[in-house]
C-alpha cells in the first residue's frame, strides 16, 4: 500500500519545519517498515487526520484492530510514548507496545472509533465527558523520565509571542496582558501533575474498553488549569458567532473551573495566555481567520 501523507499533515507540518527536516519525504518508507517489522495488515490512512502525526488503522497478526501512529521526532512521541504507559489506558488510549521496544516516534495503539469524538455530542453534555475524562489523566509524573514543565513550554512560547507583538503593534496590548498572566501564575502553582497538554474535545474519542478515552498527548508537567485551558475555547467559532459569545465564555470559565475543583482566575489566566499564544501563531504562519477568531475569543477574558 502507498502511504500518502493526508494534506493537512503536510500543510501543518510545512508551516513549522525546520530547514533541512526530510521527515515527511521519508515518512512513507517509515510506514512501510513500520508496518512490516509489526506484521501488520494495513486497512486505511485515517483522514483528513492530525496535525503532527501519520495515523493508520491496522490489524496485527491474531487479527486485532489497532493504530500505527508516526510523528517527528519535534512533535515528541517519546514523550507521549512515557505519558500513555504511565497511564496504562487510564483515561487514555492504550499503549500496545512496551516502552522499551517501541521504535523512535512509532506507536502501536488501541484502536478506538476515530470518527466518533466528544465533538459529536450537544455542547454541555461534551464540555461534561470532556472534563470527566481529564480529571483522569492528573496523576503524579513517573519518576525515572523528565517531562517538559508549564514553565519550560510556555518560555519558548512567550519569546515567540513577544516577537509577534513587535511585528503586529495591534496585538501588543494582548500579548502584553498573557505574558504578565503567565508571570503571576508561574510564581506560586498549586500542583504539579502529569497533563494531557494539548487537550480539547477532538482528543477525546469513543472506544469499546470505555465510552470515552483522550488520545494524541503532548505531555506536561505543571498545574491543572494550564490542561483546561485550551478546552475553554472548544468550538471557538460558536461562541464569536454567537451575541451572547462573551457571556457564554465567562460562564464556560466558571462551570469548568468549578466541575473540577480549578480555581476560576488561574484558569482564566491560562485560557488567556493559550488563546493568545495560539492566536499570535496563527497569524505568524498566515493563518489570518484563525487568529482573528481566536484574538477576538482572548479579548473578552
Amino acid at each position: 500500500m502507498a502511504f500518502e501523507p493526508p494534506q493537512r499533515l503536510m500543510r501543518a507540518l510545512g508551516e513549522t519545519a525546520p530547514e533541512g527536516d526530510d521527515w515527511l519525504e521519508r515518512l512513507p518508507e517509515l510506514a512501510r517498515e513500520a508496518v512490516e517489522r509489526r506484521e501488520l495488515t494495513v486497512e486505511r490512512v485515517q483522514l483528513p487526520g492530525g496535525r503532527s502525526s501519520l495515523v493508520v488503522l491496522v490489524r496485527a497478526a491474531d487479527g486485532t484492530p489497532c493504530v500505527l501512529k508516526l510523528a517527528p521526532l519535534r512533535a515528541r512521541p517519546e514523550s507521549e510514548r512515557v505519558a500513555l504507559a504511565h497511564w496504562n489506558g487510564r483515561g487514555a488510549v492504550q499503549l500496545l507496545e512496551p516502552v522499551s521496544e517501541g521504535a523512535e516516534g512509532v506507536l502501536l495503539l488501541e484502536r478506538l472509533h476515530p470518527d466518533v469524538s466528544v465533538r459529536t455530542l450537544p455542547e454541555a453534555k461534551a464540555l461534561l465527558e470532556a472534563a470527566g475524562t481529564l480529571r483522569r489523566l492528573w496523576v503524579d509524573p513517573p519518576e525515572d523520565f523528565v517531562f517538559e514543565t508549564v514553565a519550560e513550554r510556555t518560555g519558548r512560547q512567550a519569546k515567540a509571542m513577544r516577537a509577534g507583538a513587535d511585528a503586529a503593534p495591534e496585538v501588543a496590548p494582548l500579548v502584553d496582558a498573557a505574558l504578565s498572566a503567565r508571570e503571576e501564575l508561574l510564581e506560586s502553582p498549586p500542583e504539579r501533575r502529569l497533563l494531557h497538554g494539548t487537550f480539547r474535545q477532538s482528543k477525546v474519542l469513543s472506544g469499546d474498553r470505555m465510552p470515552w478515552l483522550a488520545v494524541g498527548p503532548d505531555p506536561v508537567v505543571g498545574e491543572h488549569a494550564f490542561d483546561l485551558a485550551r478546552l475553554v475555547r472548544d468550538r471557538v467559532e460558536d461562541l464569536i458567532a454567537q451575541p451572547s459569545g462573551a457571556t457564554t465564555t465567562r460562564r464556560r470559565v466558571r462551570r469548568l473551573a468549578e466541575s473540577l475543583e480549578v480555581d476560576r482566575e488561574r484558569l482564566r489566566g491560562w485560557t488567556l495566555f493559550r488563546a493568545v499564544e495560539s492566536g499570535v501563531r496563527a497569524r505568524r504562519v498566515g493563518r489570518e481567520r484563525d487568529a482573528e477568531l481566536l484574538l477576538e475569543f482572548a479579548s473578552w477574558l
